[in-house]
């Protein structure tokens, strides 16, 4: 029998992850390892629920110890960890979410419990709550002039202190929180397809706010272009979390640079790794795999590539373990 307890998760995945994904795993987690070494840096991008999976309990021990140094989120994730803060006991788990009728769906939506899966998130004790103290932070910031990215919106909730009473899971396991901390670098493209932009965009529709107190898509691109800039010297590696508009949008930063603003000395990303259960067989750019993105201007022929095609719950957690040797 196996003692976990003798053995670290860093041994155990090297020892019995040998092949297939599980061996691509492993070869992902020691190329981020290697990058780290080097003196690169490491955008990590996350797409699909993981702030709901929880991913927060091992990503925030991940950004205190410098393994990452900029994010690319949905406005969901960057969200939801922040209900998952403040909420979680009034969470409900539907372990059998896959037999539900509609009725039962409905009876859900009719007790305030918006279903990710096999997790209900809580209309009022987490959308609502943060609704109240993110309104008045956005509204100050009209009054006073000020523009802000919906990040540094979140950060400024978050380090004001007015949600300490409504804590209901440790803070250390709050990924966003330990990224306010740091104040983190960080692009939420497409946030406004999230709760609390789809709110922010009914105060615009009220009158109550400008929708240009939030600072938009495209500035987010223009930092973020300035940033890879400012710290390509070394390398910059390229971790994604799952598909979609988290992971397209930073990565393009790199043909947008040299090709657009033709600085034909902007470097390739210097390592990729995506984790996806997405396939190409149905047309699907989340499954396309990394070779097709050097004929986009992303890659290099020599960067380092992996994918594993499995579901990034399971795997980023051992990942992240393997880099913090758990």
């Amino acid at each position: 029998m196996i003692n976990i307890n003798q053995h670290p998760i860093s041994e155990f995945i090297e020892k019995y992850f040998l092949h297939f994904n599980a061996a691509a795993l492993v070869d992902a987690a020691k190329g981020y390892e290697a990058q780290l070494k080097n003196g690169s840096k490491m955008l990590v991008s996350m797409a699909g629920a993981m702030s709901t999976a929880e991913i927060g309990k091992i990503f925030s021990e991940i950004i205190r110890q410098d393994k990452v140094h900029i994010i690319s989120c949905t406005g969901a994730n960057l969200e939801e960890d922040i209900m998952n803060l403040v909420a979680h006991s009034h969470y409900k788990r539907v372990p059998n979410y896959r037999d539900l009728t509609p009725q039962d769906e409905w009876d859900l939506l009719l007790k305030g419990l918006n279903r990710v899966t096999d997790t209900c998130i809580p209309e009022e004790e987490a959308f609502r709550r943060l609704q109240k103290h993110i309104f008045k932070i956005w509204k100050d910031a009209e009054e006073n002039g000020e523009r802000y990215f919906p990040h540094e919106f979140m950060y400024k909730l978050l380090l004001s202190g007015v949600l300490e009473e409504y804590y209901e899971i440790d803070l250390k396991d709050s990924w966003m929180y330990a990224a306010a901390e740091k104040n983190l670098p960080m692009v939420v493209p497409g946030w406004e397809d999230s709760t609390m932009g789809n709110i922010f965009a009914s105060y615009v529709v009220k009158g109550e706010l400008k929708a240009s107190t939030m600072k938009s898509g495209i500035e987010y691109m223009t930092f973020l272009a300035d940033w890879y800039t400012e710290n390509s010297e070394n390398g910059i590696g390229f971790f994604q979390i799952g598909g979609g508009i988290a992971g397209d949008f930073p990565i393009c930063v790199v043909p947008m640079l040299y090709q657009d603003l033709e600085r034909e000395d902007t470097p390739f990303w210097s390592y990729f790794c995506q984790i996806s259960d997405s396939t190409t067989s149905y047309g699907s750019y989340s499954g396309a795999v990394p070779n097709e993105k050097i004929t986009w201007g992303k890659l290099d022929i020599e960067t380092p590539k992996y994918i594993i095609e499995s579901d990034a719950t399971i795997v980023v957690p051992l990942i992240f373990a393997y880099l913090l040797e758990m």
